[in-house]
């Protein structure tokens, strides 16, 4: 005896698109911080070399460069993948929105 189970995709809910939004943004928002640490790591490191002048912060666990590029590296793979997890709308949402 063979039993098939068929689930139906139905339209996705409101709730599901707003999240899909929220997770969006949340990983574009992520993106220019990742930046922000990558030129902070840079400074600092410049800032060692004698390249510029003194770094914002002399003192502490952020006044050392390899923080500032291990946090812009974890900030952006995070940022990587919540814009993996929201994913794509389904191809008839994309003709719905043309």
């Amino acid at each position: 005896m063979v039993v098939r189970i068929r689930l139906r995709l139905g339209p996705e809910t409101q709730s599901g698109a707003r999240s899909r939004q929220l997770l969006l943004a949340a990983a574009s928002l992520m993106t220019p911080i990742a930046l922000m640490a990558w030129a902070l790591g840079i400074w600092r490191l410049a800032a060692g070399m004698k390249w510029t002048g003194e770094f914002a912060i002399t003192q502490g666990f952020f006044s050392h460069w390899q923080v500032w590029c291990a946090v812009a590296i974890v900030v952006q793979f995070a940022a990587f993948l919540l814009s993996r997890l929201a994913g794509s709308p389904d191809k008839s949402q994309d003709a719905a929105l043309s």
